[in-house]
């Protein structure tokens, strides 16, 4: 099973996401991704889903239109783990840099 992130470690990995800010009810993170139109906004989460399925680690998100909201914890874990950073990394690489 994978360990939730401490406090010093959840502080440093958000500070080197961006855009990413820390939901501390849900103990995860989110970010709020918007795109030229629903047409790239539906071929990142694509992308993402291929992404995510290969890490074995799926996001909370939805979308409307040209705006995706993601929302990523560790169910199992109870909250924040590294998987929950390296799906966002992975996500933030996708766009290209948006």
């Amino acid at each position: 099973m994978t360990s939730k992130l401490g406090t010093a470690q959840r502080t440093k990995a958000l500070a080197q996401l961006k855009g990413w800010s820390h939901d501390a009810k849900r103990d995860a993170i989110t970010k709020t991704y918007v795109f030229k139109d629903f047409v790239e906004a539906f071929g990142f989460m694509s992308k993402a889903a291929l992404i995510a399925e290969r890490m074995d680690h799926h996001p909370e998100w939805s979308n409307v239109y040209r705006t995706v909201n993601v929302l990523l914890t560790t169910h199992d874990a109870g909250g924040l783990t590294e998987k929950d950073v390296k799906l966002a990394r992975a996500m933030d690489e996708a766009t290209g840099g948006l």
